[in-house]
């Protein structure tokens, strides 16, 4: 099987600022571009930080709440204020950035995306030089992959190609993105390695899976766990 890479999914046109940029300049580059955020870089392109629309918007929200005409409103944090207070990108910015390389997946970069907490993802080379920029909805690019596409890889890549099984005693079916797939194995334990399979291709959305199997291979602890031993149990019946 062959993952999209953050590569080929990425932004490569890649607006950003220096460390010197005045906040009205960064501003105006936002507002220009329509982005919601900008690396920053050195003079050699290497990522330093990132400047969004939230630290610029801190100034507004630290002028409100030293306003004595304004409604008192909570006060931000030292960490916060010392930004508000500002002027400059590399005074605003969150450093260091989050980052990514060309070469990650989509799995490992939305993994980062979701323990970070952050929305888009700076992709930098072995030099840490920017190279690009990826944002949660590239990511889910993958997901407006054809039907007859990740059919195709059920088929030939995982079926005939990983698992050299013959295809053509099996049903597969691909709607929406939702897979269907089922038939008769011989060894149940390879039923577990195509749905795994299967589920880690790329604009795949869910997998249904209803196998039968002639020989039950997965050891006995295992069957202990809860997991139905025999098509019986299992409630199929021979396709």
């Amino acid at each position: 099987m062959r993952h999209r890479s953050i590569g080929e999914l990425m932004t490569r046109e890649v607006t950003s600022v220096r460390g010197d940029a005045p906040f009205k300049e960064i501003a105006q580059v936002l507002s220009q571009h329509r982005v919601t955020a900008v690396p920053v870089v050195d003079g050699e392109n290497l990522v330093v930080g990132v400047v969004s629309e939230g630290d610029l918007l801190r100034k507004t929200a630290d002028q409100v709440a030293s306003s004595k005409d304004r409604p008192a409103v909570p006060g931000l944090e030292a960490w916060e204020r010392a930004k508000a207070e500002g002027t400059r990108a590399e005074e605003l910015m969150s450093a260091p950035a989050v980052c990514a390389r060309p070469e990650w997946t989509v799995a490992e970069a939305a993994r980062l995306m979701e323990i970070q907490n952050v929305k888009r993802l700076v992709v930098v080379d072995e030099a840490d030089r920017l190279v690009g920029i990826v944002s949660r909805r590239d990511l889910l690019d993958i997901f407006l992959r054809e039907d007859d596409d990740i059919r195709r890889e059920i088929v030939e890549d995982v079926l005939t190609g990983t698992l050299h099984v013959n295809p053509a005693a099996l049903t597969v079916a691909v709607r929406n993105g939702q897979v269907e797939i089922g038939g008769r194995l011989q060894f149940r334990g390879m039923s577990q390695a195509i749905e795994r399979m299967c589920a880690t291709i790329d604009g795949v959305v869910s997998v249904s899976a209803h196998f039968t199997y002639g020989t039950d291979d997965i050891p006995e602890r295992q069957s202990r766990s809860g997991m139905p031993t025999s098509p019986e149990q299992r409630g199929l019946s021979g396709l």
